[in-house]
Order: C-alpha cells, then structure tokens, then sequence
C-alpha cells in the first residue's frame, strides 16, 4: 500500500495487537507493574480493566511473551466456556489429553493431581483470561472454585482477567461476593493523554521504520482530540490518513487528513478548542440564523 511511498518498513497502525509494537506508555507500565508485583506475591486473582481499545490484548500478550521460566502460563483467548469447557481448556493448555470418559469429578480431581506436581517441580501455573467480562455467571463461580486447588503453603493457580468495565458491573453483584474477595489486585487502564497520543504516534512510526515521517502538531491535536487517548482509534484514523496522503501523493501527514479519517471513523468526537462539538456548533448556527431572521421579519 503506502510503505514504500512513505520509506516505511512495517505497517505502524495495524489494528492487529503486535507486541513489536508496544509503546511503554505510563498506564500500561504501570499496569504490567502490577502484574508483575502480584504474580510475585503468588496468591488470588488480579484483573486488568479498561475501555474498549485501550491495549488490553495487547497487555496480554506482552504478558504471555515475556513470562518467566518458572511461570506455566495458561491461555484461554475464548471466554464463552461452560465450566466444563473451561477445565478441560485449563487441562489441554497444561498438556492433558481430552477423554469423554473423565466426568467432572474425575477431571477436577486429575487437575489437581497435575497442578501438584508442577508445584512440586517449582513451576507456578497462571491462567490468564481476556474478555473475561464475557465469561457465564456459572464459568465465573466453577474459576472461583478452581482456585480451591492449594497447599498448606499456596495457591496451586492464579488467575489473570482482562476485561471490559461490564466485569466490574457483574461482580457488585452479591452472588459474586466471594470471588471479588478474591481480586487481591486489580488495575484499570486509562486512555492516553494528549502528550503521551503524540509521543505514540511518533514511536509506532520509528518502529515502522521512518521516525522522520511527520504529523503536523496541529494534526496531532485533532487525533488526540477525535480518539479521546483510545489507541484503537487512534490507529485507525492514522492508517486513514496515511492511505489518504499516499493517494494524494503527499508526504506530511496534516490536519485535514485527520479530519477526514475522523469523519470516515466511528465512535470519534471531533470538537473545536473551545469543547464545543461540531454538532452543537452547526446547532447554533442554526439557531442564530433563525433568530436573525425573526428579528429581522419584525
């Protein structure tokens, strides 16, 4: 597409999570800071919270990448799992064969068996869970249970969650009272700040390849601006605006191109300075035509 037109190596807003990509922005360190503290304490669940496109799958997977070697890391990317689908998940990511004969009962109880022997072998079994907010009431109770499985001396298995604001919600509820007990850390991501959009951008880029490709500071203030920090988002309307630049045969990225991936992108709130958005200005324009015109009839 535009790679060459823009001596780029990569293409830098991919809406692929690719942790080739990550950017060390302050939430997300602060959140893998606090992954990190509570995997080392070794007990209870931890869950990472935050906004739809705000980097959480990438976080997971920057987690899963760099795991420590006595770390046993069980991935379930799926969360729409029957309690007995989310087991035998546990099992097949450890390394156990499926067997239609094994009842719930028996499985519980060959997971156990399992976990004590790599806790015997030092390892610490973690399982990790994204878009965890759409686990079943009943996959959330059978996890809690799961976290039973411990020596006199520690959990045999953590638990990580990321999720969408809506876990929150659920586990207010008082059936969960239990498991949120059971959430001895918890984090929730932020959007990014204007400055940190800016610096985003310009990393993504030298990642890519070409560090001196330039959005014009005025485009930036737009981008940030219309994404409100979403790094989704902001991806998308920088992929727009290099396409519309190649086109154009172009090679600063302006604030024309971000207003018009703005307007081909959903979800942005493009606003003015003063914070009005472009609805409500078009709506008072509106409204002092009309008055203009009364008052002129009279």
């Amino acid at each position: 597409m535009y790679l060459s037109h823009f001596r780029l190596q990569q293409m830098p807003f991919s809406l692929t999570p690719n942790t080739a990509f990550y950017v060390e922005l302050i939430p997300h360190q602060q959140a893998f800071e606090v992954l990190e503290t509570a995997l080392t304490a070794g007990e209870g669940f931890i869950k990472i919270v935050g906004e739809v496109g705000t980097g959480k799958t990438l976080l997971c997977r920057r987690l899963l990448h760099h795991a420590q070697a006595h770390w046993r890391l069980a991935y379930v990317p799926d969360p729409c799992l029957s309690p007995s689908e989310l087991r035998w998940a546990l099992a097949a990511e450890l390394g156990l064969q499926y067997s239609g004969n094994i009842d719930h009962q028996q499985l519980q109880q060959l997971l156990q068996r399992h976990l004590m022997l790599l806790a015997a072998r030092q390892q610490q079994v973690i399982l990790v869970i994204d878009e965890a907010q759409a686990l079943p009431d009943e996959t959330l109770e059978a996890l809690r249970l799961l976290t039973n499985l411990e020596t006199e001396q520690r959990k045999l298995m953590q638990v990580v969650l990321f999720a969408q604001p809506e876990l929150d919600q659920r586990l207010q509820q008082h059936r969960f009272r239990q498991l949120r007990q059971r959430i001895s850390f918890s984090y929730r991501l932020r959007a990014m700040t204007a400055a940190e959009v800016f610096a985003y951008v310009q990393t993504r880029l030298a990642i890519a390849g070409n560090p001196q490709l330039k959005f014009s500071a005025s485009a930036l203030r737009l981008l940030a601006n219309a994404s409100r920090g979403i790094p989704r988002l902001v991806n998308v309307m920088c992929h727009k605006a290099l396409m519309l630049a190649y086109g154009r045969g172009q090679q600063c990225i302006t604030r024309g191109h971000i207003r018009a991936a703005a307007d081909d992108t959903e979800d942005v709130q493009l606003q003015l300075a003063d914070g009005l958005t472009l609805k409500a200005v078009l709506l008072l324009a509106l409204l002092g035509a009309v008055s203009w015109w009364y008052w002129g009839w009279l």
